[in-house]
């Protein structure tokens, strides 16, 4: 764990937020989104970026979808939402699992309860932050999954023949079983959906995993 309250300390956490974590390609393009509610999403925002979007949007709210972790990007978030009076929930989702049952009602349980305007983000703003994003259409503004899902998109960063590409099949599952009998998403998710099953069921196109694993280096 980093002490950044001693300067050698708060030093070292800085060198790993822009060398390690790659807080330098953040720093230039924050991969910022207006999802609409209240709600953006966006790449691991730094300090600076977090006062400019409290100044800019009055964020009291961001939800941390890295969860709690050791790079100096992590001490120096939790220090400026103290900072600034924005609660900070940190909670994990996977870019290279399907969401279990349990983590999609933990996401629409923060939806409903947080205040907003809040801001979401996992690393690089293209996976975690796409299905987190998805799932806040779906489950908070109430709009069609075959809409939220292009949250997951290019343009983002996100790889859809990629090992993250798991993400679109377990949408895709969904309105396969909606087109042959029509069900709710939460009901097919508490009733129908197997998160292992589905993820034995997908399989990723190599070279594109090769590209966000090894030379991406996505989490």
């Amino acid at each position: 764990m980093k002490d950044i309250s001693k300067p050698w300390g708060r030093f070292l956490a800085w060198l790993d937020m822009h060398l390690v974590d790659h807080g330098f390609v953040r720093a230039i393009y924050n991969n910022l989104y207006d999802l609409g509610g209240g709600m953006f999403r966006s790449s691991q925002p730094s300090p600076a970026q977090i006062r400019k979007y409290h100044r800019k949007y009055g964020l009291k709210t961001i939800i941390n979808l890295r969860g709690e972790h050791d790079y100096g990007s992590y001490f120096f978030e939790r220090e400026v939402c103290e900072e600034l009076g924005i609660v900070l929930h940190s909670v994990k989702l996977y870019s290279r699992n399907p969401p279990e049952v349990a983590e999609v009602r933990m996401m629409r349980e923060l939806f409903e309860r947080i205040e907003y305007p809040a801001l979401m983000h996992c690393k690089s703003g293209a996976d975690r932050a796409g299905i987190g994003a998805a799932l806040y259409r779906i489950l908070h503004l109430g709009e069609p999954v075959s809409q939220a899902m292009k949250e997951l998109d290019w343009k983002y960063g996100h790889f859809k023949k990629a090992k993250t590409g798991v993400l679109d099949f377990f949408f895709a599952q969904y309105l396969a079983a909606n087109a042959k009998k029509r069900i709710g998403f939460i009901e097919w998710v508490e009733t129908d959906y197997d998160d292992k099953a589905l993820k034995a069921q997908f399989r990723e196109d190599g070279w594109s995993s090769l590209v966000v694993d090894k030379v991406l280096h996505r989490e």
